[in-house]
């Protein structure tokens, strides 16, 4: 059965994280509704392309223009059925809003599937909604998982795993897309046919 997904971004969300699960939602027949504080359906955020190439951390390059198609003044979670969280720099100012932190403890709190990824955990630390979960993230945001009260998963050399702890999927970055997004349908009840 289609669901309605509602996924938070902002500028400089990161490219793949927002980009990916967004067509794959949409791909398998789910409606998905990309909102940004502050912008209305039509206008866009800029994105970031983060890599990995051996250095101690990711670098970032510019990305594309991602489309809102919803207006995020007029988001009410109740219509939604699942929330994405996309990661890149975007997470650490939408923390500062209220309305944000009012969503996600919405989903967290009423048990619909939450996706979050690398950065995107951020949110769900600054909701205070994790005390005693186990999620994973980018590394760089363990200390705020543990800080928040909530569980570490180990985050694989490849950064391809991720971690399910009840209604919540986490995964480290992008390339855990195929095990964070099976995952997710998975919690969402969604059934591929080959």
């Amino acid at each position: 059965m289609p669901k309605k997904i509602l996924m938070l971004v902002g500028d400089f969300v990161e490219d793949y994280e927002a980009m990916v699960p967004f067509q794959m939602l949409k791909m398998v027949g789910h409606t998905v509704h990309a909102v940004c504080p502050g912008k209305k359906a039509g206008e866009t955020v800029k994105t970031a392309v983060h890599d990995f190439e051996g250095d101690q951390t990711y670098t970032e390059k510019r990305g594309h223009n991602f489309m809102l198609n919803a207006d995020f003044e007029k988001v009410k979670p109740e219509d939604y059925d699942a929330l994405v969280i996309p990661g890149g720099r975007a997470p650490e100012y939408l923390r500062l809003n209220d309305k944000v932190l009012e969503i996600v403890k919405h989903f967290v709190e009423s048990g619909k599937p939450v996706a979050a990824i690398c950065h995107g955990i951020q949110l769900l630390t600054a909701a205070n909604v994790i005390k005693g979960r186990t999620l994973t993230a980018y590394p760089a945001v363990k200390a705020e998982i543990l800080l928040a009260g909530g569980k570490w998963c180990e985050v694989n050399s490849t950064f391809s795993n991720a971690c399910v702890d009840g209604n919540i999927v986490t995964a480290p970055a992008w390339p855990a897309h195929p095990e964070w997004i099976r995952k997710f349908l998975e919690l969402l009840g969604t059934e591929i046919k080959a």
